[in-house]
């Protein structure tokens, strides 16, 4: 959570507010959560009167020296808001340990991987995207130019072989694959699905140029499983080819790609359980 570590190891007071309970429609999920001190906040359990409630509650807490308190708020009419469901939602002030206990948390969760290999235009703009989002931004290139105008936080891969860092990336990761040339490009997309364990796999280009890399796949590795593959990525900015909209609509299809990875996992772990 951007901002989360700097409330965190700060020194002013922390309310620590966490939707502990959703019955029916909610802008946010139970789990969701924020950090707030007199002056900043970080993350956010989904805006509107509801999540303004909580952030002056908090706030009152913070000025009158309060410990726990629990908001019970329909999302209703009264307060503006129509989604018609209930949230539970506990606050809390955190003490040194709690402090230490939340940051640590925070630091091991495993952030989904975006792995985007180029640097260039599209491969930046993406990454500027990517860092609004609660994943992990990294951009491989072997040009050092390139990578020195990426985005502040994205993390850097300068490195002949772009290949190592499919294969060491982790499950469920995202690839995107728009580097400077054709035949690599071609060379790591394939790297990518053969990988077979990825999120999402994109490569830019156009309609024409995935049937040359699949005639490509089909010629040089007897590979013929193109199903997952996400070829024009961003539908090619619906004609738009300025890389900032190209990056916004891919990032789409990214989010939504770990959205239904998250889905199937936790499905699984419930039948599982049962």
């Amino acid at each position: 959570m951007r901002g989360a570590r700097e409330i965190l190891t700060g020194a002013a007071s922390v309310i620590h507010i966490r939707i502990a309970q959703v019955k029916g429609s909610a802008p946010r999920e139970a789990g969701a959560e924020m950090f707030v001190t007199a002056s900043a906040m970080a993350g956010t359990i989904g805006g509107g009167q509801a999540e303004w409630q909580a952030l002056q509650k908090a706030r009152d807490m913070l000025a009158a020296g309060g410990m726990r308190e629990t908001l019970d708020l329909q999302l209703g009419p009264e307060i503006g808001q129509c989604c018609g469901g209930r949230l539970i939602v506990e606050l809390a002030r955190l003490g040194e340990s709690q402090r230490t206990a939340q940051l640590a948390r925070l630091e091991t969760v495993q952030k989904p991987h975006l792995v985007i290999l180029g640097a260039g235009h599209v491969g930046r703009a993406l990454a500027r995207v990517g860092l609004t989002m609660p994943w992990r931004v990294i951009l491989v290139d072997s040009r050092h130019d390139e990578l020195a105008l990426a985005p502040d936080g994205a993390e850097t891969r300068l490195t002949p072989l772009p290949e190592a860092e499919i294969a060491s990336a982790p499950p469920m990761s995202a690839f995107v694959v728009a580097t400077h040339d054709h035949g690599l490009d071609f060379l790591l997309t394939l790297a990518a699905l053969r990988k077979g364990d990825f999120c999402y796999a994109g490569l830019i280009g156009s309609a024409t140029k995935r049937a040359r890399f699949e005639r490509f796949a089909r010629e040089t590795n007897n590979f013929n499983d193109f199903a997952r593959l996400t070829c024009p990525i961003g539908a090619a900015g619906l004609g738009d080819k300025r890389p900032e909209v190209i990056a916004l609509m891919t990032a789409q299809e990214i989010c939504m790609a770990f959205q239904a990875a998250a889905c199937t996992k936790t499905t699984s772990l419930l039948t599982a359980e049962n």
